[in-house]
């Protein structure tokens, strides 16, 4: 048994993600947050197309309940061969000079802590040293990280920013310990996130600035997660995919 945990996993990319991967056998550990309802919809697809897959919820900036997140996951499954970490919030467009310090904690707290904590995790249970078989860990930053997203949401970016630091480190610290970790940036993705931001039709707003003349759908993200977990990107790590239309 393969075990895959997707944090955030009940909508966009991560909802997306978490099904594409139960499709190619992994058994899925479907992570979110607030809505039981939306995480228990990607459960049952799974299950009625005949796959493996239970929800958890779990506020994954909140240390103690990553811990028990994976103890749970241990139980139902052992432990964990593949983690996308993708569970990210942002918060109304504003520009820099009006962010309080409340919302940027929140944000790092919420798109920076939370990889750290998972990623803590899940090499914990991967690493030779520790007795694991290895793993492949996915983090899902943003093309953000690159452009900065001015005069939209800087906080974001950053913390973006951040995650990518974070997997450029990692993936130095653990490649000798059978771990793989590598990151995808998406731009420009039909999501709900965009709501978030105050503006759903955002991507239909800039798509004609976008070399490819379109916005990207998750499954087109998904796609990419799964190669970098699966074998067929065995000696990759470190790398990061660009997937925002040529942005």
């Amino acid at each position: 048994m393969t075990v895959a945990l997707v944090t955030g996993g009940s909508r966009g990319i991560g909802r997306a993600t978490s099904l594409l991967l139960a499709q190619e056998g992994y058994s899925v550990v479907v992570n979110y947050h607030t809505n039981t309802e939306a995480a228990q919809a990607v459960v049952n697809e799974i299950r009625l197309a005949g796959g493996t897959a239970e929800a958890i919820r779990a506020d994954v900036s909140d240390e103690a309940q990553v811990v028990t997140m994976f103890e749970q996951i241990d139980r139902l499954f052992g432990p964990v061969d593949a983690l996308v970490n993708n569970a990210g919030i942002l918060f109304q467009q504003a520009r820099l000079e009006t962010l309080t310090a409340a919302r940027i904690n929140q944000v790092l707290t919420t798109n920076v802590t939370s990889y750290f904590l998972c990623c803590r995790e899940a090499v914990k249970r991967m690493a030779h040293q520790h007795g694991g078989k290895g793993g492949a860990i996915v983090n899902v930053s943003s093309a953000a990280s690159r452009l900065g997203a001015p005069g939209e949401y800087v906080d974001y970016a950053a913390s973006k920013g951040a995650v990518d630091a974070m997997t450029t480190g990692l993936s130095l610290e653990v490649a000798g310990q059978g771990i793989r970790v590598n990151g995808v940036r998406p731009g420009f993705i039909y999501t709900e996130m965009h709501a978030s931001g105050g503006e759903p039709g955002r991507v239909d707003r800039v798509k004609t600035a976008i070399p490819m003349q379109r916005g990207g759908q998750p499954e087109e993200v998904a796609q990419a997660i799964a190669w970098l977990l699966s074998d067929k990107a065995s000696y990759v790590t470190g790398s990061f995919i660009d997937m925002a239309g040529g942005k």
